[in-house]
């Protein structure tokens, strides 16, 4: 399915915060989908993702939660970009993120190409912990959370309780997917996660790769693991169209 894209500013708070969405072209309306970055910043990577969402017949939107710090940056994957970002998402607090995503969810049930069920998420690292942070806040239908950090151990910021305290306020399904070398998620981690998910009536599955790192779904990235992508994005297409389409 062919796609178009463009850049918008949404309001929060009296900020502008910058987003990228991508939707099929023609007229028509489908489920919304919010896609949240890495520490990288909206680089061509999450827009490759976004572009592959939207052409699975979504409208995609991905807001920059960099936005109040470091406007519009793109870091790359080496070691200098990864310390930059690793920066920037200590100064983001749960409070300001959650704002961010409220926004995001507004400006995509505003617009007139935008129906379903109900609106999806996914992310990844830094994105993958405010995927489920937000499918705690918000009724998100459907979230895919990729190796997202520290959702375990506190929240963005060390903003409030850990976000894996929060499960149980999660209202739709959710997808939690890991690689099993992945040197910033520890087992114990994912282990917790699995537990506390287990002791709630949330519909979730949980899938951890075997001998893949941390990144693995970036095809620019040195984790990147072509069969576990595959399967993995074979699950989030699954998701979607089970509980966001109409």
């Amino acid at each position: 399915m062919k796609t178009s894209s463009e850049r918008i500013s949404i309001d929060v708070g009296g900020d502008a915060m910058g987003a990228y969405v991508a939707k099929p072209e023609g007229d028509g309306a489908w489920p919304g989908v919010l896609v949240f970055m890495e520490v990288f910043g909206i680089n061509e990577h999450i827009r490759s993702v976004v572009d592959r969402v939207a052409g699975e017949g979504y409208v995609v939107l991905a807001p920059d939660l960099f936005h109040r710090s470091a406007p519009g940056i793109e870091l790359g994957y080496d070691q200098e970009g990864l310390m930059e970002g690793v920066g920037l998402m200590g100064q983001v607090t749960a409070t300001q993120a959650l704002a961010d995503v409220a926004a995001s969810i507004a400006a995509l049930k505003a617009r007139g190409d935008v129906s379903g069920k109900g609106v999806g998420a996914m992310g990844f690292c830094f994105g993958g912990h405010i995927a489920y942070l937000s499918a705690c806040e918000f009724p998100i239908a459907a979230t895919a959370s990729f190796y997202g950090g520290g959702v375990a151990q506190g929240a963005p910021g060390n903003d409030g309780k850990p976000t894996v305290e929060r499960s149980d306020q999660i209202k739709g399904r959710i997808l939690c997917v890991f690689g099993e070398n992945d040197d910033y998620i520890p087992p114990a981690d994912v282990e917790k996660i699995r537990t506390t998910l287990g002791a709630t009536d949330v519909a979730h599955e949980i899938v951890v790769y075997p001998g893949v790192g941390h990144g693995f779904f970036c095809d620019v990235r040195a984790d990147y693991d072509e069969k576990s992508a595959t399967d993995a994005w074979g699950k989030v297409k699954a998701l979607f169209a089970a509980e966001l389409a109409t």
